[in-house]
C-alpha cells in the first residue's frame, strides 16, 4: 500500500524504506499506470532543475524493485520497455486509507519502528500472518486481541489470549476505548497507539525566546 500524502509504502503492515527519489518515481508510475513513461520525461520530472544521466534512473528503479521483491526478468510491478521507459504493470486501485469518521480521523500502532495502519472495522492483532497487526513472537497468541475502529473511535478487546492484553499496566477484561499515546501490551511486546484527526490541535507557534534556544543561539 502506498500512501502518497504520508509518503509511506507498506507491505503486510510493515514499512518499506525508499529514498525520496525512489518514492517519487514509484508514485509517478502508479499515477500513470499502465502507460509507459519515457525515460527523458521521468528524468525531467524526478530530477527537476538538475542534470543527471540515465544511470541515475536505473539505480532508482533498481531500488524500487529490491524493495518490492520484483524481478526485472519476470516483472510483477515495474516493466521495462527497452530504449523507451518504464511502466507500472501490477493491478492497483485507490482506497480511502483512513475513513474512520466524519472528522477524518486516522489511527495506527507503532512497534520498534514499524507502523501498522488500522482501517475501519476489526483489526486483529496476533501471530497469524493474516492478522492486520502481525507480530511474529512466541508470547503472542495467533488471534491475541482486536481493535475495532468505528465512528471515529478505536476500542481494544482481548480475544482470550494466553498471556493477556494490557492497556497501560492494567490487564484487560472488558473492551476499552483507546486514546492517542496509549501503550498496549500483547504478550511481551509493547505497542503504542496513535490517533490524529482534522480537528487536532493546531501547531503551536514558538516564541522568539524559544526559537533562539532551539536554534542554539
Amino acid at each position: 500500500m502506498l500512501d502518497a500524502d504520508a509518503r509511506q509504502l507498506m507491505k503486510d503492515g510493515k514499512d518499506i524504506r525508499l529514498s525520496p527519489k525512489a518514492f517519487d518515481l514509484l508514485r509517478t508510475l502508479l499515477i500513470r499506470r499502465p502507460d509507459v513513461i519515457p525515460k527523458a520525461e521521468l528524468l525531467a520530472s524526478i530530477w527537476r532543475d538538475t542534470y543527471v544521466v540515465e544511470a541515475n534512473l536505473n539505480v532508482v528503479v533498481g531500488e524500487i524493485r529490491r524493495a518490492l521483491g520484483d524481478d526485472p526478468h519476470t516483472p510483477r510491478f515495474i516493466r521495462t520497455v527497452h530504449a523507451v521507459g518504464y511502466a507500472f504493470c501490477a493491478s492497483a486501485f485507490e482506497v480511502e486509507t483512513f475513513p474512520t469518521g466524519p472528522a477524518g480521523s486516522r489511527c495506527w500502532l507503532t512497534w520498534k519502528g514499524q507502523t501498522f495502519t488500522l482501517g475501519p472495522g476489526d483489526n486483529v492483532i496476533g501471530r497469524d500472518p493474516r492478522s492486520t497487526v502481525w507480530l511474529d513472537d512466541e508470547s503472542v497468541s495467533r488471534r491475541h486481541a482486536r481493535i475495532l475502529v468505528e465512528n471515529g473511535t478505536a476500542r481494544l478487546e482481548d480475544l482470550g489470549s494466553t498471556n493477556g492484553t494490557f492497556l497501560g499496566r492494567e490487564q484487560m477484561t472488558l473492551p476499552a476505548t483507546l486514546n492517542d499515546g496509549d501503550v498496549v501490551r500483547v504478550g511481551s511486546l509493547r505497542l503504542t497507539f496513535h490517533s490524529w484527526s482534522d480537528t487536532s490541535a493546531r501547531t503551536r507557534r514558538l516564541r522568539e525566546r524559544e526559537r533562539r534556544r532551539k536554534d542554539g543561539s
